[in-house]
């Protein structure tokens, strides 16, 4: 197997599981058949950033777009893009943005549809872990 589609293995598992906080950096470069520091610089050498970096800017992407469109709280926002720390999240958001997560989301909310109910896109999230498929299977039972 070729480098480059090995490191693409591993970039699609961080792109398929960008909101788990215990993404793992040793799981992630295991998918592409190396030890943790070399996948690091092989990760950066191909897309030109960390794989930290990379997990990181997904994130924010993710929070950009609740931010924009579902009626959640900063936290709740933090937590569902996979930070666990809300000063974490917001210091490295406002380094990618350039704002806050408030000052963001102030800047953009009313520019187009309303906002989604929070429990639309928590549930659309996977914020509610368990619990529509614990009801299902103990209605079954």
């Amino acid at each position: 197997m070729d480098k480059l589609r090995q490191l693409r293995l591993a970039k699609d598992a961080m792109d398929r599981d960008w909101a788990d906080p215990a993404l793992d950096l040793d799981a992630v470069a295991a998918h592409a058949g190396y030890s943790r520091y070399h996948f690091i610089r092989a990760f950066k050498e191909a897309y030109g950033e960390t794989p930290g970096q990379y997990l990181t800017h997904r994130r924010i992407e993710r929070a950009e777009d609740l931010l924009r469109t579902a009626n959640l709280s900063v936290t709740e926002i933090c937590h569902l893009v996979g930070f666990s720390s809300l000063g974490t999240f917001s210091s490295r958001f406002k380094a990618w943005t350039g704002l806050t997560p408030s000052e963001y989301r102030t800047k953009h909310v009313g520019r187009g549809a309303a906002l989604i109910p929070g429990c639309y896109a928590m549930l659309w999230a996977g914020g509610f872990r368990g619990g529509p498929a614990r009801r299902n299977s103990e209605e079954a039972e």
